[in-house]
């Protein structure tokens, strides 16, 4: 999330008492109906209300804490006990009933900007309700209303409620004092963990980015300002909230620069979005501040190769590799670009580097099969994908490809049940459907072939080889017409490629001799019919 983008308090509206003294003060006259606004943390809520039980023993006091979503704020009060006891009713945890607001309207389109920014789209039911029924609070409610709230929810209050708002007695902002906010920040520091982070709930994720807005904005100038935004960018990362995250990240290095921590995970930020060039940028300048931080290293190493830079992409691994060999990733990666390369002996030597430090990796088993099956290797190559699928039996591509590895060494029965496998976790794979196929064609099921066939175009109409393979499993059943059909479908899409496969395609010898499909051969119009 980008920095709060809020006006001054004091052009919006001027507190009435900067100090718990004129709060004290202030409850202590009031008699009847009252409104009253405390801007502070929960933390300092729950110190707020101690201390007025304490100096204020004469009034009955009671607490409205609302740990879950409410929609209905009148009825919530209306179902309390003794309510003609109550000489003031402290409010606090209606920032749950906004979060929730917010987290749907995002699962809805609304951008995380519109919603964590205060964008006045739309309106929660819960304020909806304070606005109609003001009239009904002061009427039916003999005692003073003090809501307990984040900045958060008063900015809610007071651009989304402004009728509520209106009515209020008095607006009180009390901070925590400034060894209570470094003590806080310092714990929300030492708590951070990007793993953690990913397991919350969104509102969990929604609640903690609050807190470290509150405490940010209670203390700009903080010594743990820097890492605060560092935090909340790591928050926004884990939901996917990139834009955000860099925003984040950017606070952060304006408070330190030479942060090469956060320009890595800017860095990591923009690979995530596609911006590789951007996260080069971003990796180098954490290289510049930590030459030696490998981690920066292998990343640079992954956006070059997406860039197609797998030269240099090598060269960064290698770099990150000199700090710290055992780094299982870098040597995986290595051997993903050393593959695109065509190096595939090297690409194996790096693989089973990774599986040295990480025998587990089950891409790493993986991408080795591959590599394995690029040198012919197939009986080595099915191992590894066994390797691959030992570790993670839900992997389709192992799946996928151990089932080409089975055909190559002419187990197509076994290839098929594999292809079967992969098609169990994604239905919609064109590609598989393609290889099923023509592993049915070579046992001679040429009806089940073609069913496959018409399956990989079902979900991708222009598939030109699934129509050349649907074409050549017609010929072997002698279905001319059908054959031809399908031949000139994939010669017009691409005509060089299977005008010349066609002249040697041992499928078609029983069609070879036919007219029609040596003028397809001949001819260079590529009209579809």
């Amino acid at each position: 999330m980008v920095e709060l983008k809020l006006t001054e308090w004091d052009n919006d509206v001027p507190p009435d008492g900067d100090d718990y003294s004129a709060l004290l003060n202030t409850l202590r006259l009031n008699e009847g109906f009252g409104l009253f606004f405390v801007r502070c943390s929960p933390q300092k809520g729950t110190e707020i209300v101690e201390e007025i039980r304490t100096d204020l023993p004469q009034k009955k006091i009671r607490v409205l804490k609302f740990e879950k979503p409410i929609e209905d704020f009148y009825a919530e009060v209306e179902k309390l006990e003794d309510k003609a006891e109550i000489d003031i009713l402290f409010v606090s945890g209606l920032e749950h009933s906004l979060r929730q607001y917010e987290e749907a309207r995002k699962l809805t389109g609304w951008s995380s900007k519109e919603t964590h920014h205060y964008s006045w789209k739309g309106v929660p039911r819960l304020l909806i309700n304070l606005n109609q029924q003001r009239e009904r609070f002061r009427d039916d409610f003999n005692f003073s209303f003090v809501l307990l709230v984040p900045t958060f929810v008063f900015r809610y209050l007071l651009q989304r409620a402004p009728d509520f708002f209106d009515w209020r007695c008095g607006v009180f902002e009390l901070s925590r004092d400034g060894d209570c906010i470094e003590k806080e920040s310092r714990r929300i520091v030492a708590e951070g963990d990007y793993k953690e982070y990913l397991a919350l709930t969104p509102q969990e994720r929604n609640q903690k980015i609050i807190e470290i807005q509150e405490l940010i904005e209670e203390n700009r100038e903080g010594k743990n300002c820097e890492k605060l935004f560092n935090e909340l960018g790591a928050l926004h990362g884990s939901c996917q909230e990139y834009e955000e995250a860099i925003a984040s990240l950017d606070n952060a290095l304006k408070y330190k620069p030479d942060k090469y921590e956060a320009w890595n995970n800017r860095g990591i930020t923009l690979y995530k979005l596609g911006r590789d060039e951007e996260a080069i940028a971003s990796f180098d300048n954490a290289l510049k501040y930590k030459s030696d931080k490998y981690e920066a290293w292998n990343n640079r190493g992954l956006s070059l190769k997406n860039l197609g830079r797998d030269e240099e992409a090598l060269a960064s691994y290698e770099n990150a590799l000199k700090y710290k060999p055992d780094k299982y990733e870098a040597w995986h990666n290595q051997g993903i670009s050393l593959g695109k390369l065509g190096r595939y002996e090297e690409a194996l030597a790096s693989y089973e580097n990774a599986l040295k430090y990480k025998p587990d990796l089950h891409e790493a088993w993986h991408n080795r099969g591959i590599s394995l099956g690029k040198l012919g290797r197939y009986e080595e190559a099915l191992a590894s994908y066994e390797n691959a699928l030992k570790y993670k039996p839900d992997y389709r591509e192992a799946w996928h490809n151990r089932g080409l590895a089975l055909a190559n060494l002419g187990r197509y029965e076994e290839a098929i049940a594999s292809i079967d496998n992969a098609l169990k976790y994604k239905p919609d794979d064109d590609v598989a459907w393609n290889y099923r196929g023509l592993a049915l064609a070579n046992l001679g099921r040429y009806e089940e072939a073609i069913a496959s066939f018409d399956n990989a175009l079902k979900y991708q109409p222009d598939y030109h080889e699934a129509l050349y393979n649907k074409a050549c499993a017609y010929a072997q059943q002698g279905n001319l017409d059908r054959a031809l059909e399908n031949l000139q479908h994939a010669i017009a899409l691409n005509p060089e490629k299977y005008r010349e496969m066609a002249k040697t395609e041992p499928d078609f010898d029983s069609i070879r001799e036919d007219e029609r499909f040596q003028v397809l051969l001949e001819s260079r119009s590529t009209t579809q019919s």
